[in-house]
Order: C-alpha cells, then structure tokens, then sequence
C-alpha cells in the first residue's frame, strides 16, 4: 500500500491543503485518474501524482503566434496541422486562438454551422473587442472557449477560441476605445485582459494572426512567447520575413520594458514546397543560408529554419475540411509523408520551444 495514496496524504507531500489537491483534479485535465474509490474517497498512485507534479511545475506554458504578411502560404493549415499532433499524439493541452477574421481556423476546428451558431450569439472573440470599442461588458470567456474540438478521436485535449469575420471591422475602430477613468486601457492589451485566467490552463497555446500587423495581430503578440513564419519558399512569400521580425522586435523591445515579456522568432517552416521548382528549392537553400545572420543594417539575425517542410499536396489542402465524423490523424493528414512531416515538424518544434 506505501505506492497508493489518498487526498490528503497528496496535500501533505505537496504542503497544500486537501482543498488544493481537489482543486487540481478539477482544474487539470492530465491530473491522474484514481486507480479506485473507497468509502474514504479516491486513491492514487504516488508514482503517477509525482510525475504529474513534476510536469505540472516543470513545463510552462508556450504561446507561440503563426504569422506571415501574405496569405494564401498554408499559415492556418499548418497551425491546426501542428495543434492536433500536439495533442494526437504528445498528450498535451492546447488552445488555439484564432484572430484571422478569415476564421478558416475556427471552421476547420468546429465545422461552419457550429460556427454560425456561436457568432450568431456573439460567442466570438469579436465580442471581447467589441466591448472594448463600445465600453461594454457582453464577453463570456465560459461560452466562447470551445472544448475537445476537433475531428480527430485522439486528439481531445484541443480547445479553440473562435474568431469572427467582424474583426474586419472593428480592427479600424480600436483606435478609438476609450481609455478608460484613469487612462490604462490599452488596444493591444485586450485579448490578455480577457483570457488571463485561462491561460496557465495549457501546454501550449497557438495564435492564428491575419496577415498584417495592425492591433488584432499585436494583441496576439502581446501574450506570446515567439513567433513561428510559415512560408512558400519563393521571392513573394518571403520577401516580408525581414519586416516581420524588425517590426516585432520593435513592438517586443517596448512590451518586454513594461511586461518583461519579450516576443522572439521560433524558426520558419516552409510549407507548399514543388520539389520540380527549381526557385522552391533555390529559396529554401537561400533561407537556410541566412539562418543566423544579420539581416542588413540590423544587428537582428534571420530566424533558422525548420529541417521539416511541408510538400505541396492535395491531401493538405482536402485535410482543411471539417467532417462531423471522428477521423484518425493519419486518416487526416494522410497515411503517406504528410503525417509524417507533422510529427516531425511538432518533434521539432517542442525542441525549438524548449528555448523560448
């Protein structure tokens, strides 16, 4: 019995009360499940509460936004692509956010009728900045945050918080909020005061950002740790890789004084790569070359590039689908390479983020 324990006996390893250990298990979803339940309540393994305790204070969480200046480079599939590995098959907890007005993440993630049902009800993020525009107080985080999302069986520990195509708009009218009686209220800070208490909630956190830098993209930033760049690799796709990481930098260097939160680049990842295109592969090798090196006048250096990249693919583009049916990962992505190129690129990505 010395391997078995009860409530109490996990407060007095951890120093907590009995309250706290019961508060985990309701809070955490990974908290381990009791081996059986007696007249005196639920008993565990010692090893499986150490190791969770262990985990629990050991890894932190990653908010890693995706972002790239010009659309059509496979940004979102490649998000909701490394999303459902993470959870498939690493066992972790994650949330998207989805702040494209585009809200491709979001349907991918619940399908388009969920999706009109929520926005109906204004069960978007676009009512958390709506409120900040007009001073109101409509946002429920408990409505909005959908749970297990997804059409893949095995990845249940995969939360979404759903975008809205009225983010086009109120995008421009952020600039007019009110400051609120003492002046503090920030356009960039209201994505964090809305989701802070859920945000030690998750592993990781994945931040699908339109394609601009306007204040929508900047409030994604704001909670991030690091920034991935899904790119084609040709001159159109990554002529922006420069801006992106100068203007960032900017923005980071100036919350970093105030929050001691500063935003740096986690790689680029090539996606849409023609292995028959001659400039792909010139690109690649170009952006491979550069990794670590001052980008011209700056002192900033070029992010490195991930060894995976994403071949162009029909089962890619079919993969965006949303199916009301329970799918397996390879049954997704492909039984082929391209679930295998996102185990790859999620193994590599865990290890990229260890340095964040």
């Amino acid at each position: 019995m010395d391997d078995l324990v009860g409530i109490a006996e996990i407060a007095k390893m951890f120093d907590v009360s009995p309250a706290a250990v019961t508060n985990w298990r309701n809070r955490f979803d990974d908290f381990p499940k009791p081996v059986t339940i007696l007249k005196s309540g639920p008993v565990f393994k010692t090893e499986q509460i150490e190791k969770w305790n262990r985990r629990k204070n050991n890894m932190a969480t990653k908010t890693i936004a995706s972002i790239n200046l010009k659309g059509g480079v496979a940004k979102t599939t490649t998000t909701i692509g490394l999303a459902q590995v993470l959870s498939g098959v690493y066992g972790k907890k994650v949330l998207v956010i989805d702040l494209d007005p585009q809200t491709n993440a979001t349907t991918m993630l619940i399908g388009e009728e969920k999706w009109l049902e929520l926005d109906n009800n204004g069960y978007t993020l676009a009512t958390l900045f709506s409120d900040a525009v007009k001073g109101e107080d409509n946002f429920d985080l408990s409505e909005t945050l959908q749970k297990s999302v997804g059409d893949i069986k095995e990845a249940r520990t995969l939360d979404l918080l759903p975008s809205s195509l009225q983010l086009i708009d109120l995008q421009d009218k952020l600039t007019l909020m009110p400051a609120g009686q003492f002046g503090t209220r920030n356009p960039v800070t209201i994505l964090l005061r809305g989701i802070k208490d859920i945000l030690k909630n998750y592993d990781y956190i994945l931040i699908d950002c339109p394609p601009n830098l306007g204040y929508i993209t900047l409030n994604g930033l704001r909670i991030a740790d690091g920034y991935i760049i899904p790119t084609i690799p040709d001159v159109l796709s990554t002529y922006g890789i420069p801006q992106i990481v100068t203007r960032i930098n900017k923005f980071s260097n100036e919350i970093d004084a105030e929050s001691g939160n500063s935003v740096v680049p986690v790689g680029i990842v090539a996606t849409k790569v023609r292995g028959q295109a001659p400039i792909h592969q010139r690109t690649l090798n170009l952006m491979r070359g550069n990794s670590g090196k001052t980008m011209g006048d700056s002192n900033l250096l070029y992010p490195m590039v991930f060894d995976t990249y994403f071949a162009e693919s029909a089962q890619m583009a079919e993969a965006a689908e949303f199916q009301d049916v329970d799918r397996t990962l390879r049954q997704k992505w492909g039984y082929g390479g391209q679930y295998a190129t996102f185990e790859a690129f999620a193994d590599e990505f865990i290890n990229a983020c260890e340095g964040v």
